[in-house]
């Protein structure tokens, strides 16, 4: 069964910006393409780290910090630390690194797994030399779950039913509401059940499975004929 690739979501024209790039210039992207991040790119487009909102956010409240009181406090020269103007910060000094990247190829579920873990919100898409192709975010990871009802269906039995299981169209009878998904019908064994629920629970766009699906052999035993004996 095949998932929807990181490829089939991203977004391939990207806003980047250069390690040299000035903290008011990153910002006025953020603000001008209404983005929450970008990724910074060497001079061979690969990869170099990620500048977000909250790394600008971050950088701008050091320079609120008070130094500590001493002979030499705000003199730069004492344990306070005097920070410089945020115009004058770079993006190679405020952005995150290594950045968290993802293939083209890899699935849109792994895709998902690798932000929750690394805690960020958006995936820089790189090809085998780590060159920028395109970013995917968790908004377009969202998208799966607005794929029409009438999709997921026709991939339950095509992809599931007939692809993967090498059952026939009408083996089972699929429902599809708002993502959830009844099935309906009669297999072979429990075995089959089984496997039919894991795999479409698994489908890209899938809320819930309600199985409603018996297998023969749970099916009742008929009582035995009885035949007369002729007194």
């Amino acid at each position: 069964m095949k998932h929807i690739r990181v490829g089939d979501l991203m977004t391939d024209e990207v806003v980047s910006v250069v390690p040299a790039t000035s903290f008011k210039e990153v910002a006025k992207l953020l603000a001008q393409y209404n983005i929450s991040g970008l990724p910074v790119l060497d001079d061979e487009d690969q990869v170099v780290g990620v500048v977000s909102e909250s790394d600008l956010v971050n950088r701008q409240a050091a320079r609120h910090l008070v130094p500590s009181d001493g002979p030499d406090a705000g003199t730069g020269t004492g344990t306070g630390t005097a920070v410089s103007s945020g115009a004058e910060f770079m993006a190679a000094e405020v952005m995150s690194t290594p950045a968290v990247t993802v293939h083209a190829d890899e699935t849109a579920p792994d895709a998902a797994r690798l932000m929750m873990r690394s805690g960020v919100e958006r995936l820089p898409v790189v090809d085998d030399e780590d060159r920028l192709v395109g970013i995917v975010t968790r908004r377009d990871l969202l998208r799966l779950f607005l794929r029409p009802d009438a999709e997921i269906r026709r991939r339950i039995t095509e992809d599931v039913v007939v692809g993967t299981m090498g059952l026939g169209a009408d083996a089972v009878d699929v429902h599809v509401i708002d993502g959830v998904v009844t099935l309906e019908g009669q297999l072979e064994s429990r075995s089959q059940i089984a496997i039919l629920t894991r795999l479409a629970e698994q489908l890209d766009g899938v809320v819930a499975v309600v199985g409603h699906v018996t297998a023969h052999a749970d099916a009742p035993t008929p009582a035995p004929h009885s035949v007369p004996r002729m007194g």
